[in-house]
């Protein structure tokens, strides 16, 4: 187990399948009200997860998925865990414009606090779309009462990412931090190792190893993130889509799970505002 000193940061992105970033050239949003959701039913799954292993966490919440679920929202808060948002309706903030990405997140911020009973300090843009073309989003944020955001991967990918930013926690704004998804630093380029897709695709071990490097190495904790779908293997095919999204949203649905019980195992967890926020 890593130093008891490092106590990781758990994070959920509540979203439900059909609104993932890669299938909205297949999935019209108008047409997410007529698709069987099964969010409610994945988040109760890791609600109890982390009561067996005695773990909290931070779950960054859709404003959209709270609107239809509020006593979801209620019971995240209850169990003693973070909510967060994920903003209202899981629009990249780097296709909105200022003053719609300033209206979605006040959105989503008060639809949160008003079921949670809590203020909302964090936030988490869709597919880590904040970066050098949208920097004013962090003023946004912090206009708007947000403490910190964890919006950046520091990673290189096809769909997001901002390789040459900072791997850790820094100030962006004045009052906001921004606390990156965290990655290990490996022959002169950043490697993933907090979850999502590539945490179905490598071994169990493997991603082990790198966030033990991080807690050991770097001395700083990590910030680990997964969604309710990926526990959740029945969920409904999506028709038409091409093989690369297939491969990467449907690749090892079913061992998940397992792994999330092996890493509440491995690690210390709690919540971002927690481990990143106290005494600040």
């Amino acid at each position: 187990m890593p130093p008891a000193a490092i106590t990781n940061a758990l994070t959920i992105d509540v979203e439900d399948y059909f609104q993932v970033s890669a299938f909205a050239p297949y999935i019209d949003r108008a047409g997410w009200d007529a698709r069987e959701c099964r969010v409610e039913r994945n988040v109760d799954r890791i609600l109890a997860l982390l009561d067996e292993h005695g773990a909290t966490a931070t779950f960054f919440v859709l404003g959209w998925v709270a609107e239809r679920y509020p006593q979801l929202v209620r019971r995240i808060a209850a169990q003693g865990h973070e909510v967060a948002s994920h903003g209202y309706g899981h629009e990249r903030a780097s296709d909105l414009a200022p003053p719609d990405f300033d209206a979605d997140v006040r959105r989503a911020k008060g639809v949160l606090e008003d079921l949670s009973g809590t203020a909302v300090a964090g936030y988490r843009a869709p597919s880590f779309s904040i970066g050098p073309g949208n920097w004013w989003a962090f003023d946004a944020l912090a206009a708007s009462g947000h403490r910190y955001s964890s919006s950046i991967y520091p990673i290189r990918h096809d769909h997001y990412g901002m390789p040459d930013a900072p791997r850790f926690a820094h100030p962006v704004a004045d009052g906001l931090i921004e606390i990156p998804i965290t990655t290990l630093r490996m022959l002169d380029r950043n490697l993933p190792s907090s979850g999502g897709g590539y945490f179905r695709l490598l071994p169990y071990a493997v991603s082990r190893w790198m966030l033990r490097r991080v807690n050991t190495v770097d001395r700083q904790p990590a910030v680990f993130y997964f969604h309710p779908w990926e526990i959740d293997p029945g969920q409904p095919r999506i028709d038409g889509i091409d093989a690369k999204t297939r491969f990467r949203h449907y690749l090892n649905l079913e061992r998940t799970e397992g792994r999330l019980r092996s890493l509440l195992r491995d690690f210390e967890w709690g919540r971002m505002d927690r481990v990143f926020l106290a005494g600040a």
